[in-house]
């Protein structure tokens, strides 16, 4: 037999809905899911131009994609967007909770409206964006990762309600799954150390430092390392692994 190019895609046939997808790492994971042949809905909340030319680059690439806005901190636009899924598509099968919001700095100077945003974006939208997904799935079942992150298990200064919303996520994570599995849906969770993107670059230099002299392998995380994390955990070959927060951080001691 001469050369043969492997044209697999594992994910041809599936949607995938990838939340906060208009820039850093749910970008990557858009992409990467595209590559592997979903059909991707780019959901954004502010930047539509960001996330209609990621649709659009996607479906210039030969897949199916196409951007809608709405704010995971928002019940009632939470619902109308999965509503929306599935009267394009007419179907859901890959949920990637990835929108966050990222509030740092002394616990003194913390105010309510800053924890409350936090908390419905970062825990209350996951949560209820995945029983949208949950209602939508067939019978065959689905896949819902949660993008999480090291403060989650390991707080730093100054990440008072950041880290308790992804100790949230953690928690949330494990119990979906415990539910979920009879009914054929895995649940998991990624856990990114700083990472190379618009909100890892609002850190301190500093931190950088600190973190890439404590990591391994000795640098920051690409978005796109993280991409391929969710992309396991979506395909036939992550079926085995539900309840697991994975940790993605270059070995971060």
């Amino acid at each position: 037999m001469g050369n043969t190019q492997l044209t697999t895609k594992p994910l041809a046939g599936k949607v995938a809905l990838v939340t906060g997808a208009s820039r850093g790492i749910g970008r990557a994971i858009a992409q990467r899911l595209s590559e592997q042949g979903a059909a991707v809905v780019v959901n954004y909340a502010q930047n539509a131009e960001k996330a209609e030319a990621l649709a659009a680059d996607l479906v210039a690439r030969g897949g199916q994609a196409m951007a809608i806005r709405a704010d995971m901190g928002d019940l009632a636009e939470i619902s109308k967007l999965f509503e929306q899924v599935v009267a394009h598509f007419g179907r859901l099968d890959i949920l990637i909770n990835n929108a966050g919001v990222l509030v740092d700095g002394p616990f003194e100077e913390l105010d309510a409206a800053a924890y409350a945003r936090s908390f419905d974006v970062n825990v209350r939208g996951v949560l209820f964006a995945s029983q949208e997904a949950v209602r939508r799935f067939g019978p065959e079942g689905g896949r819902i990762v949660n993008l999480s992150s090291v403060l989650g298990n390991r707080p730093a200064p100054g990440s008072a309600v950041y880290a308790a919303t992804k100790a949230a996520v953690n928690s949330l994570t494990q119990s979906l799954a415990a539910e979920l599995g009879a009914r054929h849906i895995t649940v998991n969770a990624v856990a990114p150390g700083l990472t190379d993107t618009d909100m890892g670059a609002a850190t301190a230099p500093a931190i950088h430092q600190y973190v890439i002299a404590n990591t391994a392998l000795g640098r920051l995380g690409r978005p796109e390392d993280i991409a391929e994390v969710v992309a396991f955990l979506v395909s036939d070959a992550g079926r085995w692994i539900t309840g697991q927060p994975l940790y993605a951080d270059g070995g971060l001691r």
